[in-house]
């Protein structure tokens, strides 16, 4: 009959060390990094320029920039400076905004009523080197929507599609911070 050892502490944490080591010069390859410094670029500065739309509605490129730069000042380390003494510049524009039914309601089988509409927004954007001229990254298709409620108050209509737009740039302004500093 086999008697089994008892392995002693000593001896586990030799094979343990051994799994480290192979570990550690093995390894897949992943490296953490951290989410406030961007990954393969040093960026000094960078400036955010109010980002011009064909929007009629008062405030809406001001909204849309503030998301942006919110992002920026909530999660990275980068100073945010007048496009002047920045080294880096975000330059974006909306290109195109459109509002798409989503659902219709009919009512007395003569005509469709939509209750709810889809805000569409398409955004171009670029990370330039103000100094040397040189495009880190350039994307002339960003696009995001999100749904809003319309109601018989015109009032209440447009302050679910301000909603929308807020959280369009919101999903916006997290793909251009990740583009920025994850490089992808």
């Amino acid at each position: 009959m086999l008697r089994s050892q008892p392995i002693s502490i000593s001896r586990l944490a030799g094979w343990i060390g051994v799994f480290l080591v192979f570990l550690c010069i093995f390894g897949c390859g992943y490296q953490l990094q951290a989410t406030n410094k961007p990954k393969g670029i040093d960026i000094p500065s960078l400036a955010i320029p109010l980002m011009p739309s064909p929007s009629s509605s008062l405030g809406f490129e001001s909204d849309f920039t503030m998301m942006i730069r919110k992002e920026f000042v909530s999660h990275s380390q980068i100073p945010l400076v007048s496009k002047e003494e920045a080294v880096f510049v975000l330059i974006g524009n909306v290109q195109e905004i459109q509002s798409e039914p989503l659902s219709y309601m009919v009512t007395d089988g003569t005509f469709e009523v939509t209750s709810s509409r889809w805000l569409k927004i398409r955004l171009s954007a670029k990370l330039m080197n103000r100094k040397t001229g040189d495009i880190v990254w350039n994307d002339e298709a960003m696009e995001e929507k999100a749904p809003y409620t319309v109601d018989s108050d015109p009032l209440k209509t447009r302050y679910n599609q301000r909603k929308a737009a807020k959280r369009i740039a919101q999903l916006l302004a997290e793909r251009i911070y990740l583009r920025t500093m994850e490089r992808f």
